[in-house]
């Protein structure tokens, strides 16, 4: 790694996500490292000490505010982003004061990440607003949260969505998930 080169750390279980956003720093000058699971991080950091990483939430059925607070932990400086599609109050609140820097909803970018490493500080100027949520909207969060605990299995999901399997089906038909 040369001395201009930046490494990052990408804490992503999904490997198709993981391998885009790393080949999408690789482009602006970072080595990337990448680690699926707490295990994982814990290993790299053994022999590797990053200034950025990128965690995401839910990692299969752990927790990627554990992989905050032990990164945080190996460096204090480290610039870290929690990146999350199940973005709440509660996990803003405990990934910050576990030692991440921002915490961003998906979808986020590499532009987004970027911009959340180089802030220091706050905003005052930030508008206090309500969020404007349709009802389709929280049909797909619920929707999507119900398949993730079902793990993706899509008869179970409808079982305790009560609905018929065929029509959860024609409803992720019309909207992809990432």
């Amino acid at each position: 790694m040369s001395e201009d080169q930046k490494l990052l750390m990408i804490v992503e279980d999904d490997e198709a996500f993981a391998r885009t956003l790393k080949r999408s720093f690789e482009r602006r000058g970072y080595a990337v490292l990448h680690a699926a699971s707490h295990d994982e991080v814990e290993a790299l950091l053994k022999t590797h000490r990053p200034g950025y990483a990128v965690v995401d939430l839910k990692l299969g059925g752990a927790s990627g505010l554990a992989c905050v607070k032990t990164l945080h932990a190996h460096d204090g400086d480290m610039r870290i982003v929690v990146l999350t599609g199940f973005a709440s109050i509660a996990t803003a609140v405990e990934a910050i004061k576990l030692g991440a820097s921002h915490y961003l909803a998906k979808p986020s970018n590499t532009d987004d990440i970027e911009l959340a490493f180089a802030r220091t500080q706050g905003d005052d100027e930030t508008p206090v607003e309500t969020r404007q949520t349709s009802i389709k909207t929280l049909e797909w969060e619920h929707i999507h949260q119900v398949l993730v605990d079902a793990d993706f299995n899509i008869s179970e999901a409808a079982r305790r969505l009560g609905m018929h399997r065929r029509t959860l089906a024609r409803k992720l038909e019309k909207r992809q998930i990432r």
